[in-house]
């Protein structure tokens, strides 16, 4: 006789109820079919639907099952191998009831089964190729984002007693980087800031825009003066550049208030915003691009001009004034900007690029750099003026002015 433990010991093998079984397989079955619905597109099933429809209201048999490949060919553009997969058997076991119901010969029928099958499992390595590139060219990108804010780091609304803003495009949307170049740095001389353009496209142009940034950062802390700056950058570049290879570019310094000082080195003129309009900045005496003043022998000379409260300088790259419309109208650059002024610099850049990109049909041919600075006006100066008075007392005059009304006084009393 057998006895059964109550508690402890072994026990049997433990059966789930019926239903509950079935629950679970209902379960699971159905986390599959989620699995395959959510991989799948809506369009090839609408396509498969639409065949299906055609067939049924004219039964002409298999003239229109052949085309439920396109369900799955189509599928391979837009999803991934299990939404292939799904798509090719849902136009396979429609395929094999209309083609029953239709009466088709069964070896017909399975001809246009097998290439049915056949298109899917193609498509289903195409799908998956594809997503392999995808993934590929993500990495990519991500890469290429990373080296654009290493090499044309992010700046701020506010550097100095500036307002700045910036935008580029890289010709090369997938790239996102290119051979414009800009930085601006505020340095123990004042802010200083460069915007080039490196002859050349591709790779070798971004290796040497970083050269160009890196040397200009460093330099622009250690030199007092611009041209010694400049100086910098030329010697790098005549090391590593070989003799085919340029770089136009605009060096702009603030050392003291109301003035800025430039040195354009073959590049386009910056345009001068102030209360006469906007006017391009022409060197006074033009010099070689940088790399190429061994050949020419020529040496950049400082330009200074007067920058007050209000006034804007927009510096560019030849990817803005050579860009050209379906007509070969090249964009209009100076009426634009006098256009599309107004106080906030990030305002003006966006409203000059978004009609840049229209004027091109949405797809620049060449990068392009748009940098602008705005000096903005002092809402008050402060003075100090020490007024000593017959008692000896000294009053500690405090002039603060606003705007072109009157003087405002504070007076603050000293022993």
């Amino acid at each position: 006789m057998s006895h059964t433990r109550a508690h402890g010991g072994d026990h049997g093998p433990i059966r789930r109820p019926r239903n509950q079984a079935a629950a679970s397989g209902t379960v699971s079955w159905n986390r599959v079919a989620a699995q395959l619905v959510s991989g799948t597109s809506v369009l090839p099933v609408l396509i498969v639907s639409a065949i299906v429809v055609v067939d049924l209201l004219t039964g002409v048999g298999l003239t229109w099952l052949s085309l439920l490949a396109a369900g799955p060919a189509l599928a391979a553009t837009t999803s991934g191998p299990r939404g292939v997969l799904c798509v090719g058997l849902l136009a396979g076991v429609l395929g094999a009831v209309l083609g029953i119901h239709d009466g088709a010969p069964g070896r017909e029928l399975a001809a246009v089964l097998s290439a049915l099958v056949a298109v899917t499992l193609a498509s289903g390595l195409a799908s998956a190729l594809r997503g392999r590139r995808e993934r590929v060219l993500a990495a990519v990108r991500s890469v290429a984002e990373a080296a654009q804010h290493a090499l044309l780091q992010p700046v701020p609304a506010t550097v100095g007693p500036f307002q700045v803003a910036v935008r580029y495009s890289a010709a090369a949307a997938e790239a996102r980087i290119g051979g414009d170049l800009y930085a601006l740095v505020p340095t123990p001389y004042g802010v200083r800031l460069i915007v080039g353009d490196v002859r050349g496209k591709g790779l070798p142009a971004v290796g040497i825009a970083a050269l160009v940034v890196g040397v200009f950062r460093e330099a622009a802390y250690e030199e007092p003066d611009l041209l010694a700056v400049v100086a910098r950058i030329e010697r790098s570049l005549a090391r590593n550049l070989s003799c085919d290879d340029f770089v136009t570019a605009v060096v702009a310094g603030h050392p003291r208030p109301g003035h800025l000082e430039l040195v354009n080195c073959g590049h386009a003129p910056p345009l001068l915003v102030h209360g006469s309009g906007v006017v391009p900045v022409e060197p006074a005496h033009p010099a070689p691009p940088l790399g190429l003043r061994a050949l020419s022998g020529e040496t950049p000379s400082l330009q200074i001009l007067p920058f007050t409260d209000g006034d804007q300088l927009l510096l560019y790259t030849d990817g803005v004034t050579e860009a050209r419309d379906h007509g070969r109208e090249f964009y209009p650059l100076t009426e634009r900007l006098a256009q599309h002024l107004s106080d906030e610099p990030a305002h003006t850049l966006t409203a000059l690029h978004n009609e840049l990109l229209a004027h091109v049909g949405g797809r620049l041919h060449d990068d392009a750099a748009l940098l602008l600075l705005r000096k903005p006006a002092v809402p008050e100066a402060a003075v100090l003026e020490n007024v000593s008075l017959p008692d000896g007392e000294v009053i500690e005059a405090r002039h603060l002015r606003s705007g072109p009304g009157p003087v405002e006084q504070r007076h603050d009393r000293t022993a």
